[in-house]
């Protein structure tokens, strides 16, 4: 993992210097922002290519943080928090992190979640074409009529998985595995949430992405 570069915005330091030495031991570059407004200004001016969010900070919270970054960025987001409500999670996920992790946590299953996410990122050198959409697997991009559309991480594994298993009837469980990972465990309507969201990026396209009542969802072009 060379060359990895890992914003951590945390404003307990002793919390912050724990996953920095974790990282470290990793191989990882990290830079730290005590508060949401210098984390801000950090992202702006150097080269990171995953951040870890703290949600409650000074400032700005990690959801200003986390929206202001998705404005220009697709870079992978991990959100921590000490809430474990159901639907923060969810407000998390609809503003494009793509892991949301509740404290207290175990450093290991955090570089465990970040290690997964950055390889889930190394892809093969190929694409895939389908009546106007393309994937372009060795960019990470996917394109519609030509014109590329902005995604997060997430949403574009997401769209790969689906792509990937075309034609087959995909549950809800089976998507969180392949995506999120076996160790992920989050609630199924996460799933949803992302494909919502997917759904509207792919604008006319969007019926490539088929509801199986009782399942979940299918991939399917229609000729």
């Amino acid at each position: 993992m060379n060359n990895i570069t890992i914003l951590i915005v945390e404003d307990e330091s002793r919390m912050r210097r724990l996953i920095s030495d974790y990282l470290k031991k990793e191989g990882y570059s990290v830079i730290e922002a005590e508060d949401g407004k210098k984390a801000i200004e950090i992202f702006n001016l150097d080269k990171i290519d995953l951040i870890i969010l703290d949600i409650m900070m000074p400032k700005y919270d990690g959801w200003t943080v986390c929206r202001e970054i998705r404005k220009t960025s697709n870079k992978p987001i991990i959100m921590l928090t000490a809430r474990s409500e159901e639907s923060d999670e969810l407000f998390g996920f609809e503003l494009g992190a793509d892991e949301y992790i509740t404290k207290p946590f175990s450093p290991k299953i955090l570089v465990a979640r970040i290690n997964a996410l950055l390889k889930r990122s190394i892809i093969k050198e190929n694409k895939m074409s389908y009546d106007g959409l393309e994937i372009d697997i060795h960019g990470h991009r996917v394109f519609l009529e030509g014109t590329e559309i902005e995604m997060t991480p997430k949403e574009y594994e997401l769209l790969y998985f689906l792509a990937e298993n075309k034609g087959v009837a995909l549950t809800r469980k089976q998507i969180l595995d392949g995506v999120w990972g076996y160790d992920y465990y989050g609630d199924l309507r996460t799933v949803d949430t992302h494909i919502k969201r997917l759904r509207i990026k792919l604008k006319d396209k969007n019926d490539f992405i088929q509801t199986v009542r009782g399942v979940g969802y299918r991939f399917e072009v229609k000729k």
